[in-house]
């Protein structure tokens, strides 16, 4: 004994909605083609924030290289700078006094998906006023 066919929406038999393919597998197709554009995105905001945190870096470092340079001058302004930087970072400081300021400059690559890939700089600056020797 055979059924009835269900009616679709539009008023249609189910066989006669199936007969050219229909939307069987277009999940698929549309899961294949948006991935990319996923990863993309994704991608592109991992990049925004190794950015943003290797200006972070940058700014925090030049921070304690001043004030370690204030107090006990260059080598340990270096070192402070160098305290808490990977070596992925390429990590420059220059340091020096500037009338009664110790100045530090800092400046770590700017990474490209991963702190090993860089293309570009970013400077971080910091400053510590130097204390008045007793006469």
């Amino acid at each position: 004994m055979r059924r009835p066919a269900r009616r679709g929406a539009g008023g249609t038999r189910g066989a006669d909605r199936t007969r050219d393919g229909g939307d069987r597998g277009q999940v698929a197709i549309e899961f294949v083609g948006t991935v990319p554009l996923i990863l993309l995105l994704v991608a592109a905001v991992w990049e925004c924030v190794l950015i943003g945190y290797a200006f972070s870096l940058a700014g925090n470092a030049a921070d304690e290289a001043a004030r370690a340079g204030a107090v006990h001058g260059g080598a340990a302004c270096d070192a402070a700078a160098r305290e808490h930087i990977g070596e992925a970072w390429d990590l420059q400081v220059d340091c020096g006094r500037s009338g009664d300021i110790y100045r530090a400059k800092v400046r770590l690559s700017i990474p490209v998906l991963h702190p090993a890939l860089n293309f570009g700089e970013i400077d971080g600056t910091g400053g510590a006023a130097l204390e008045k020797e007793a006469e």
